[in-house]
């Protein structure tokens, strides 16, 4: 069981809190919980939570954490929780440099999760909710079985990314044109005009009467669509039609609920690792850090900031893309005369000493998220001093390459990796697909194709809780598809788009 922290410890975790404080930093209260190494598995495991709800793969991920750490492999040095109040983990075993160096990057975390704008809306006592869907899952194996349940959420953990990452921001006005339809489809059909009641009859026939309205409710009916616009949210489209069984329905919700919990997080990766990472060195390095703890202090840093050939760590992209917006704007190299200014020895030269780096950082670490920090601040200089370049697999060598240094293909590419998580982006289009009840769905192509065996499993499970055929539009060599799935067989057909 997690343990309270030592009285060496609570020192030392008063020392790294009141530093982080007066660098500026803005936290949630702080709890740290000492834990053996075998216990960091098993919370790493739950996705840095104690308890979830019961699955086989917490366990498959318990064993390659715990493979790791005994072949020497990997070490989880941090493990942090974005709740009110935050809860972190320190390993036993680690030293008093580690536990500061931890306990400093915690608190880099903690300040992000509280003032980033993608955390606004996230749900701060989901420590305790994940501890209530479990208890609720748990009820539900006991009353339906667990082959079953697990079944079920295998199939609805592999949809768990067909949300909208942007949905929380979102609030939508009444659209006018709406109420103006409404007011239309209110309209009683009553026929001619007559002066004289006795005639009514004679001009306004039943059969005719029941002609015109029958005709209006078909015209209402091809009119509304279903749903009104293209829905990125398709868990909350399934929750909402699907012929879902109520013990479907309160798992298929918990999964997205706890989707969109842990969405943030993807969205910021880059900011958020490079931004406690930023704080843990700073912090070590100007406060923390005693003499003869130097060496081994730079050896734990170094194995964090380590990039292997062809990737990406997105620690050290971070780290490196806030020093490097600090350092701009502590010498004023931004804006028009910025960039205008074409000789190179004035770039080279150029510090007006305006000082307003720290001050910049912290209004980016709120505002930003990982596309828009990429976007803005990612420069030309900044990917050339960072070797940033497109890689790519050459099967004639058998080998990762270079294959593109160009920088706005560089950053085009390390933004295509980055939008909705790397992932393709699918949308509901029509709940009742040519009005046999079939849901049609469509990818929004950004110059990946879908990969083929991954669209007919996915397919295969929307079919599974739509209950009818599914489909969904795509491109495939520039030319438009329809996959289908009714249950048996995949189908695919060629369409205009």
């Amino acid at each position: 069981m997690p343990k309270s922290l030592t009285p060496p410890l609570r020192k030392l975790k008063d020392e790294i809190e009141g530093h982080a404080k007066e660098f500026g930093l803005d936290f949630f209260d702080t709890r740290f919980e000492v834990v053996s190494y075998d216990e960091l598995n098993m919370v790493a495991a739950y996705g840095g939570f104690p308890t979830r709800y019961p699955h086989w793969r917490w366990g498959m991920e318990y064993e390659q954490l715990s493979k790791g750490y005994e072949y020497g492999l990997s070490k989880i040095y941090e493990l942090v929780i974005n709740n009110d109040p935050c809860y972190a983990y320190l390993l036993e075993s680690n030293s008093d440099v580690d536990q500061k160096l931890v306990m400093a990057h915690v608190y880099g975390h903690c300040d992000f999760f509280k003032n980033n704008f993608s955390f606004r809306h996230t749900n701060r006592r989901m420590i305790d909710d994940m501890a209530n869907h479990a208890t609720r899952v748990r009820r539900w194996v006991d009353k339906i079985g667990v082959e079953k349940v697990e079944d079920f959420i295998d199939r609805t953990l592999s949809l768990e990314n067909l949300i909208d990452q942007h949905a929380p921001h979102i609030r939508r006005n009444p659209d006018p044109r709406r109420a103006e339809d409404e007011m239309k489809s209110n309209e009683r059909v009553e026929g001619f005009k007559v002066d004289r009641e006795y005639m009514r009859g004679f001009i306004n026939p039943s059969e005719f009467l029941d002609s015109q309205r029958k005709r209006v409710e078909d015209e209402k009916q091809k009119a509304k669509k279903f749903p009104e616009r293209p829905q990125r949210d398709v868990l909350q489209f399934l929750l909402e039609n699907a012929p879902l069984e109520p013990w479907e329905a309160d798992i298929l919700a918990i999964i997205r609920d706890e989707a969109y919990y842990f969405a943030p997080q993807g969205q910021t990766k880059i900011m958020n690792e490079g931004w406690a990472s930023y704080w843990h060195s700073t912090i070590m390095t100007r406060r923390a850090l005693k003499d003869d703890e130097v060496i081994d202090y730079a050896d734990r840093h170094s194995g964090t900031m380590g990039t292997r050939p062809g990737s990406l760590n997105p620690y050290k992209l971070g780290i490196e893309l806030w020093r490097d917006i600090e350092d701009r704007w502590n010498k004023g190299r931004f804006g028009k005369e910025w960039d205008e200014c074409d000789d190179l020895r004035a770039r080279r030269s150029w510090d007006k000493k305006l000082g307003q780096g720290r001050e910049k950082i912290f209004e980016v670490r709120k505002h930003y998220n990982d596309i828009t920090f990429i976007d803005t601040f990612l420069t030309a200089e900044f990917a050339l001093e960072q070797k940033l370049f497109v890689y790519g697999f050459n099967d004639k060598r058998n080998s990762w390459e270079i294959l593109d240094r160009e920088f706005r293909k560089v950053k085009n590419k390390l933004l295509q990796q980055l939008t909705n998580f790397g992932q393709p982006i699918i949308e509901v289009v029509d709940g009742n697909h040519e009005n046999r009840g079939e849901l049609l769905m469509a990818h929004k192509h950004d110059g990946q194709d879908l990969k083929s065996d991954y669209a007919r499993e996915t397919l295969r499970n929307v079919q599974s809780l739509w209950r009818r055929p599914a489909c969904i539009i795509t491109r495939y060599d520039n030319k438009g598809v329809l996959l289908r799935f009714d249950g048996q067989n995949h189908t695919e057909k060629k369409i205009d788009l």
